[in-house]
């Protein structure tokens, strides 16, 4: 796991959340790879931590005062990762997350090691999602297939490792279900940016609910 590996430098985490009580879990939960260098109790306090903090990633919960962790991803997450991280399974408020630009959407039970490795790789711009939740956003993107273009412009294999990337699968996940390498799946990635004219890892799961890519 890579969250486990030593000399590695921690991640730099903003944490919003109005229980402190759970604030406190939360911080003995996250372990030696990452660094909290900000809390925040409201969405506006949030958002000034943020610009001041720079950190490598967001980690907000959906309901608190100030518009929640809606108005947190719709201020930041262009320039920074953003997860939620929530009680709710509810299926809007996981694509309205996402529309929010969202990089992942977990629910608070989520186990300790698991939420370790989910936030490490959220912190490099992967979606990542509960298991349940992401057969939520498979269930959209069919809802939404033919509503818009699906992709034009990008192969089939492009295709393919969209459709994986924008279910939450790790690079090597993905090159292990298509036979090929991390490095050609990283490859994939970048052309289907420059392609669609998107600069973020996150953004492509934007791209996919909204033009029904399955």
């Amino acid at each position: 796991m890579t969250t486990g590996s030593s000399g590695i430098r921690p991640k730099r985490i903003v944490v919003a959340d109005d229980h402190a009580i759970w604030l406190s879990g939360l911080k003995a939960d996250l372990g030696p790879n990452f660094t909290i260098v900000g809390e925040a109790t409201d969405a506006d306090e949030a958002i000034e931590i943020i610009e001041r903090t720079e950190p490598d990633l967001v980690l907000t919960d959906l309901h608190m005062p100030g518009g929640g962790g809606l108005a947190v991803a719709r201020a930041v997450a262009e320039r920074f990762p953003v997860v939620m991280l929530t009680v709710s399974n509810d299926e809007a408020d996981l694509l309205e997350a996402v529309a929010a630009g969202a990089v992942g959407y977990l629910v608070k039970s989520t186990a300790p090691d698991d939420l370790r490795d989910k936030l490490w790789r959220a912190a490099r711009g992967e979606p990542v999602f509960s298991p349940s939740l992401a057969a939520l956003v498979l269930t959209e993107f069919r809802r939404l297939r033919g509503q818009a273009p699906d992709g034009q412009g990008l192969s089939d294999r492009e295709r393919e490792v969209l459709q994986l990337v924008a279910r939450g699968h790790t690079y090597a996940e993905i090159g292990d279900e298509l036979f090929i390498s991390p490095k050609t799946v990283e490859n994939h990635v970048r052309n289907i940016l420059h392609k669609l004219k998107l600069t973020r890892k996150n953004e492509l799961i934007r791209y996919a609910v909204q033009h029904g890519i399955d």
